[in-house]
């Protein structure tokens, strides 16, 4: 049995910030050439205030970038991403929640596991 916590407006605002953060990052990563910068989860607070945003980044192996050196430029253009997303918002939410992104590092695991396990 599986407990979801979060509103069914918590849902639909994190499905909302979802979309709209995958089309910034979908231009995001044009810039960075190389790189494929995926929103792979949303959780919102009860109150709103704030949204944690997983991402998935893939970078080319040629590349001199990482998903860390891309995932700390990311944290760095919190405040533009956040005014961009507000931008696309702006008719549908009152106030534009705290953006705070985290790696998503289950795909790296299971690349990892499945070395381990020699597949």
């Amino acid at each position: 049995m599986s407990y979801n916590l979060q509103t069914t407006r918590q849902q639909k605002i994190a499905r909302l910030i979802q979309k709209d953060l995958s089309d910034i990052f979908l231009h995001y990563a044009r810039a960075i050439q190389g790189a494929l910068i995926s929103v792979s989860e949303v959780r919102v607070s009860p109150d709103l205030a704030v949204a944690s945003v997983y991402l998935s980044i893939f970078v080319q192996s040629s590349g001199q970038q990482t998903s860390e050196t891309i995932y700390h430029q990311i944290v760095e253009d919190t405040p533009k991403i956040r005014f961009e997303l507000g931008n696309l918002e702006r008719h549908q939410l009152r106030i534009i929640p705290e953006l705070r992104f985290f790696l998503d590092e289950t795909l790296n695991m299971m690349d990892r596991i499945d070395q381990l396990l020699g597949k």
